[in-house]
């Protein structure tokens, strides 16, 4: 058995970033100003160099050594603590406790409102003139 540790597939961890972030391969290829293709390449490389990895990074929200660091496990550790350091909170209790309808029915009657009062005061206007 071998002591060496298998280093780490970059392309496939830019990939779980992606997906993390709900980002598609098109919309990253964009926004490193290359295509879909170099992107689904990039994925599938185990190294990439340090320039366009650098440009990933920022595309991705990440820094660099966030990338070549990453694993699964870590991010449900992060995960599963950032939910039990909460429990109780805001997070907990995410129901919405009016009916957004019914904000937009008083928002749609206080600007017919002022509607009304302009074209009264349009009216008072003329009425002196």
């Amino acid at each position: 058995m071998s002591t060496t540790s298998k280093p780490k597939h970059i392309g496939r961890n830019i990939s779980r970033i992606r997906e993390f972030r709900g980002m598609k391969q098109e919309a990253l290829a964009q926004a490193i100003g290359t295509n879909q293709q170099a992107i689904s390449g990039i994925e599938g490389s185990e190294t990439i160099d340090d320039s366009k990895l650098t440009k990933i990074a920022e595309a991705l929200g990440v820094t660099v050594e966030a990338i070549k660091s990453f694993s699964e496990e870590n991010v449900f550790n992060y995960f599963n603590t950032f939910n039990e350091s909460v429990t109780g909170s805001f997070i907990m209790n995410n129901s919405c406790n009016f009916n957004p309808l019914d904000k937009v029915v008083e928002l749609y009657e206080r600007l017919v409102q002022a509607e009304k009062d302009k074209v009264e005061y349009l009216e008072k206007l003329l009425k002196e003139k």
